[in-house]
């Protein structure tokens, strides 16, 4: 254990649900291939909120309502020996606009999968925390740590 004070990363994180459907993109680059949930980093200054309703405008088109984001998990990740991460997932179930891929050079597809048939190849750090919101596990995922 270390005296230094910890500086993780703060991720935000959208499950965008429509009843039983979620909406997830594909990722060109980090985890080429694999699946997630939109997401993006907290910039400095910016409310949790806003940093996720920002985030997912930018990438997907869907434009929601700071105060209509529901907070429904946390994440610690520990993601290496140089690099923590708190993820913070929001449930979104009221939008405006229609999904379109406006990243496209980070995403490969945006697609709607139900709970009931999850993508097979979702990230493990997004995956445990929409596993703990999913199970309805507790409000906090330790991540990684072991």
């Amino acid at each position: 254990m270390s005296s230094e004070l910890a500086q993780p990363v703060i991720d935000t994180h959208v499950i965008v649900r429509d009843g039983d459907k979620i909406l997830f993109s594909q990722r060109s680059g980090y985890g080429r291939n694999r699946w997630h949930m939109p997401s993006g980093k907290l910039d400095r200054g910016e409310e949790l909120t806003t940093g996720a309703a920002r985030e997912l405008a930018e990438e997907t088109g869907l434009e929601v309502d700071p105060k209509n984001l529901r907070l429904v998990q946390v994440v610690h990740h520990h993601q290496d020996a140089e690099m923590d991460r708190l993820g913070f997932f929001f449930e979104a179930t009221e939008w405006t606009g229609e999904v379109v891929n406006k990243e496209p050079a980070k995403c490969l597809a945006l697609q709607w999968f139900t709970v009931h048939e999850l993508p097979d190849d979702v990230i493990e750090y997004p995956k445990a925390g929409l596993l703990g919101y999913l199970n309805d596990s507790g409000p906090l995922v330790e991540h990684n740590w072991q």
